[in-house]
């Protein structure tokens, strides 16, 4: 029986996202189902005014094979993404023509709503027999309301931080942290030039697994990772017997966003975003600014930020997401809807969708880090996943 797929990307873009979608819709095709794409993530169904045509050509797109057929050549998405949340939506960012009218659930008294009846509504609307969102576990939770109202969803995992529960590996992780190995290597020759030490700062939020391949694939002296708040004098002091036992006389580190000084907080600012997030970063520069003051070393201190997670795949992720793609039309065509594909153990598998929310994916401390040195230190290689996740 043929089929309308629609598919989106949710939360941070990251390389890989436009190979998922031509795989997805190239296999869609051979099955003779129809795809339409949604726009800006989760903001295109909120956003799509059933009353204003001028809003239906802005956010959906029924996507042909020629719609998709280059895009896996580039990074990011070309469906564009959002950080919206229908299930909670602040007043501020409440469409107009939603205030006021019947649809929406009052979550509290500042004016938060709930707008999954309209979202479920206008996925009505389009004919759209199942969804395919690819996200993180910010995007992926929205799913799994989806799948609790009873729509037929499908979950495709990404984030740089390979931080999705129910999955040993989301798309864009590979990339990411070839982007930082690359990066901290090429950084090696103003650093080392200079003598100095360098703080290399990398996106990964609450997880520090970015940090710790990095560290372990570039041979960096420490790194220090989101899971183990650090003392800033014995890491100061690490640093300064690092450099000094190097011919070269220099040092470098890695650091994750989201890591914290013992005694400190965790650094972040602006305002939260539709899951609840604040902006994280500055932590680094906070440890660059502390080791100097202990050291009297200069430092060359880099937030890679952006760059890890731009530009096109690698080999890997390409590979990952078009598998992942694939799996995905493979379920929708068995009517094995409420799940999501993942990889366990290097094999392709599935899992309930709601298992995103089952738990925290972090670093395993006891099998994959020295807490005493703030080192990648690996206890035994035998019959570990490959990303050591």
């Amino acid at each position: 029986m043929s089929k309308t797929i629609g598919i989106l990307t949710g939360g941070g873009d990251v390389p890989g996202l436009n190979p998922a979608i031509k795989s997805v819709a190239m296999s869609a095709f051979d099955n003779g189902y129809k795809m339409v794409g949604i726009r800006r993530g989760w903001a295109g169904l909120l956003q799509y005014n059933l009353d204003e045509p001028s809003t239906h050509d802005y956010y959906i797109k029924n996507l042909t094979r020629e719609d998709v057929r280059t895009v896996d050549r580039t990074g990011g998405t070309f469906l564009h993404t959002s950080r919206t949340n229908p299930q909670k939506v602040k007043p501020s960012d409440i469409p107009d023509f939603l205030k006021n009218s019947k649809y929406g659930k009052k979550l509290d008294d500042q004016g938060t709503m709930d707008y999954t009846d309209y979202t479920l509504k206008v996925l009505e609307h389009l004919g759209i027999d199942v969804l395919v969102s690819i996200g993180g576990d910010d995007t992926l939770s929205f799913s799994v309301r989806l799948n609790k109202e009873g729509f037929p969803i499908v979950g495709i995992p990404k984030t740089m931080d390979n931080d999705v529960f129910g999955t040993d590996y989301c798309i864009g992780f590979s990339t990411a942290v070839t982007r930082s190995v690359d990066f901290i290597t090429n950084m090696r020759t103003s650093v080392g030039s200079h003598e100095r030490i360098g703080i290399v700062e990398l996106f990964g939020r609450n997880s520090g697994e970015t940090s710790l391949i990095s560290a372990y694939l570039s041979y960096v002296d420490r790194a220090i990772i989101s899971e183990v708040p650090f003392d800033i004098e014995k890491l100061a002091h690490f640093l300064l017997e690092d450099k000094r036992k190097n011919p070269s006389n220099y040092c470098m580190m890695t650091i994750s966003e989201g890591a914290i000084m013992e005694g400190g907080s965790i650094i972040e600012s602006g305002e939260a975003d539709a899951y609840g997030h604040r902006k994280l970063g500055g932590v680094g520069e906070a440890t660059a600014a502390e080791i100097k003051r202990i050291t009297g070393q200069d430092i060359m201190y880099q937030q890679l930020g952006y760059l890890m997670r731009s530009g096109a795949p690698d080999s890997l992720d390409r590979m990952v997401a078009m598998s992942y793609g694939n799996l995905a039309v493979q379920l929708i065509k068995r009517n094995e809807t409420g799940k999501l594909v993942a990889l366990h153990g290097g094999k392709y598998t599935t899992v309930p969708i709601n298992m995103v929310l089952a738990g925290q994916k972090r670093v395993d401390i006891a099998s994959f880090y020295d807490i005493e040195n703030y080192v990648p230190k690996i206890k035994d290689f035998m019959g570990i996943p490959m990303f050591l996740s």
